[in-house]
């Protein structure tokens, strides 16, 4: 029976005339013909599994009165776990002996034990098992006598993997493997599986990356069909009818200086003291990769191109990311541009959206544009002599951007990125703070009043679209991190229980350039509610912003390929625009959004699982040497330390010396039981690295012994 036969046996049941039936008398009273019973039996035992109604000795059929909710399970590395629900953001905890051996990541059903109080998680029992997240499993493999286990990479799943001889293949021990799940864990039972792919000694160059890559699924290589498509892609100057010809433009890409992909291409003109013109011109990526091609359908599987620190696995094939689509100097390319007309004021007074032509006049980079725009150095600012009214501008401009910003309540975090630089093997050879640099300020303000000048045009306009949406934070969770601002004598402030932007960069304007700066942007950061993609526009909170779109980056985002394709259709039909393309791309940038938001969450998991593979690497070779750092949060189970080169680790309650510390809830702060010393966030620490572990991705530190005693 179909899902709308499932809605009416429950409509039936949930009738306050009802009363328990077998499964006949449910087919006699719906009039269901008997060649249809079978039907009416599988569709009964759906709802009894779903746990949506229930059989009772009789065999009589009633309502499931108990109340379940779907959710994810976490597990702790301790077997205990939090479930979130979907229809919500409450998190239920999960005691180990409530699991039902649900592994990390699993889809599960879940019932209320105890409801919290005073702020406290409410407790749970898993009742079903809906889904499994994953059915391989990426780990070490260990033998012994008759048989084998692996124990997995990810320690929260929560279970080794039996391997019997048969099923060992020819992996050896401590090698990394793929592993394909033939038993789930029940029972208080491990895991049974089959390895299916060797990967290699945990030393062996790539291994690592290559292991994200298996644990993860992602795809990384295109196959020979999509390549071909690529490769037949060439750019006629005869299709560029209809595009505004730039190429005598002075226009520049200023990019990273190993960047390959260039979306975006730049340049200012000064009209007078009173207006610049931005034009902003990105790669036209939708002229070569058309809705439901194979390249479409490859790109839209994969969402985004992921970065995993000297391997990158990019959504188009290199034909076209480095190659016809990359905004390369000299080369004649198409692009969809957006010219901008600014005040002084920093609003944008009058814009245009149309297709181009253009041809690059100089690849630039971020430190040489940094050194024309201080003057420091003589040669690079001789070869770039005649270009360095075009930059000045684009700093006068950026600089007017910003400080609109500011005023609005942009919310600036200052989170330095980590380089983490590699040898031509891939090991990690040194981390350290990658600093910013004002010319990436000036190409990261044109991208923001692009974005939302497109956004808002379109909005406007009510087409089909997909937005980059930042929705207002909790006010839970803006209390639970004024109990860490109260030790710094701050606090964020609400208006009547509404929170502005404004509010939050109040706060980061009091820690500039203050020790607690990196520690206060984290921990505003973990407050704000993740930005996503929708077909609704629900505004930007992070960028205090009414519109917002991602369209600088089609190249490496599905969601800009995806609205270059929509603006496109508006730009070759003058805007008037046929109801069927609306209905259609209404649906589907409905999907789109869903799809990309859910596929940018695996991308920024792998490269941050990358960053923790490499940093744990690095301090591998550094263990007993000691460091000062911060502490950068403070949990039940100890404290967590940053470094000046963006390395964190753990310091355990164990390893803070001879005395026991207690955990204060309320104030977020750790406390000596017998010299009353305390920890809080902030707090300058001398640490010691304990140990560090490449292939559980953990770094421990301890409190040296001399200072213990202090």
């Amino acid at each position: 029976m179909m899902n709308n036969n499932k809605d009416k046996l429950l409509e039936l049941m949930k009738d306050k005339n009802y009363v328990p039936m077998k499964a006949k008398e449910i087919a006699y009273l719906l009039n269901i013909p008997k060649n249809n019973y079978n039907e009416l039996i599988i569709t009964l035992n759906e709802l009894e599994k779903e746990l949506k109604i229930i059989k009772n000795k009789k065999k009589q059929y009633r309502i499931n009165k108990e109340t379940f909710f779907e959710g994810i399970y976490r597990r702790n590395n301790k077997g205990f776990g939090f479930v979130k629900i979907e229809s919500n953001e409450k998190e239920i905890f999960v005691a180990k002996k409530y699991s039902k051996n649900a592994l990390n990541g699993d889809k599960v059903l879940i019932k209320i034990i105890e409801n919290g109080l005073n702020g406290k998680s409410s407790e749970g029992e898993i009742v079903k098992i809906l889904t499994h997240e994953k059915d391989t499993i990426v780990g070490t493999f260990q033998y012994l006598k008759n048989f084998g286990f692996v124990v997995p990479d990810d320690l929260k799943l929560g279970t080794d993997i039996y391997i019997s001889k048969k099923n060992c293949g020819k992996a050896r021990n401590n090698h990394k493997v793929l592993v394909k799940i033939l038993k789930f864990p029940e029972k208080g039972k491990n895991a049974e599986g089959k390895i299916i792919e060797i990967l290699g000694n945990p030393n062996e160059a790539g291994v690592d990356m290559l292991s994200l890559i298996k644990e993860y699924k992602l795809p990384s290589k295109f196959e020979k069909m999509v390549i071909n498509e690529a490769k037949e892609k060439k750019m006629e100057i005869l299709e560029s009818k209809g595009r505004i010809d730039l190429r005598k433009k002075e226009i520049f890409t200023i990019d990273g200086e190993d960047a390959k992909d260039l979306d975006d291409a730049v340049s200012v003109e000064k009209i007078d003291d009173k207006t610049f013109i931005l034009n902003v011109h990105i790669a036209d990526v939708s002229h070569y990769v058309e809705q439901d091609s194979l390249l479409d359908k490859e790109a839209y599987i994969r969402g985004t191109s992921i970065y995993m620190l000297g391997r990158v696995i990019p959504m188009l094939p290199r034909e076209l990311s480095n190659g016809i689509c990359s905004l390369n100097e000299g080369e004649d390319r198409f692009t969809l541009s957006c010219s901008m007309k600014i005040n002084k004021k920093g609003e944008v007074i009058d814009s245009k959206i149309f297709k181009s032509i253009i041809n690059v006049t100089k690849r630039m980079n971020y430190t040489d544009v940094q050194k024309i725009l201080d003057k420091l150095d003589e040669k690079i600012v001789q070869e770039n002599t005649k270009y360095i009214n075009h930059f000045e501008n684009m700093a006068e401009l950026a600089n007017i951007l910003k400080n609109k910003r500011k005023e609005k309540g942009y919310l600036n975090l200052d989170i330095p990125e980590s380089n983490i630089v590699l040898d031509n093997n891939g090991f990690v050879i040194n981390i350290e703070k990658s600093e910013t640099m004002f010319s990436q300020e000036i190409i990261e303000q044109f991208m923001l009043i692009t974005n939302e000048t497109i956004a808002e045009k379109f909005y406007w306009l009510e087409a089909p679209f997909i937005y980059r949406v930042h929705e207002e934070p909790d006010i839970d969770k803006i209390k639970e991190a004024n109990k860490f601002l109260f030790n710094m004598n701050l606090k964020i402030k609400k208006s009547q229980d509404k929170i502005y932007p404004k509010a939050f960069a109040n706060v980061l304007e009091e820690v500039k350039g203050k020790k607690e700066e990196r520690v206060v942007s984290n921990l505003i950061l973990r407050t704000l509610k993740l930005a996503k993609y929708s077909d609704e526009n629900l505004g930007h909170f992070g960028i205090a912003g009414k519109y917002y779109c991602h369209f600088t980056s089609p190249i490496r985002r599905y969601p800009d390929l995806f609205i270059h394709r929509i603006i496109s259709y508006y730009l070759e039909n003058e805007y008037n625009v046929d109801e069927e393309f609306i209905k259609k791309y209404k649906i589907l940038a409905n999907e789109v959004a869903i799809n990309s938001s859910e596929r940018e969450k695996v991308a920024t998991k792998v490269e941050r699982e990358a960053e923790k593979i490499k940093k744990a690497e690095y301090m591998e070779k550094h263990i007993g040497e000691e460091y000062e750092g911060i502490v950068s949060s403070i949990t039940q189970f100890g404290m967590f330390v940053e470094l000046e080169n963006t390395v964190e680790g753990l310091v355990g309650f164990k390893d803070m010396g001879d005395e026991y510390f207690i955990y204060d809830e309320n104030n977020k702060i750790l406390i000596g039981e017998n010299s009353k010393k305390t920890y809080k966030v902030g707090d300058k620490v001398l640490i010691q690295v304990k140990g560090a572990s490449k292939t559980l991705r953990t770094i421990d530190f301890e409190i040296p012994r001399k200072l213990s005693y202090e």
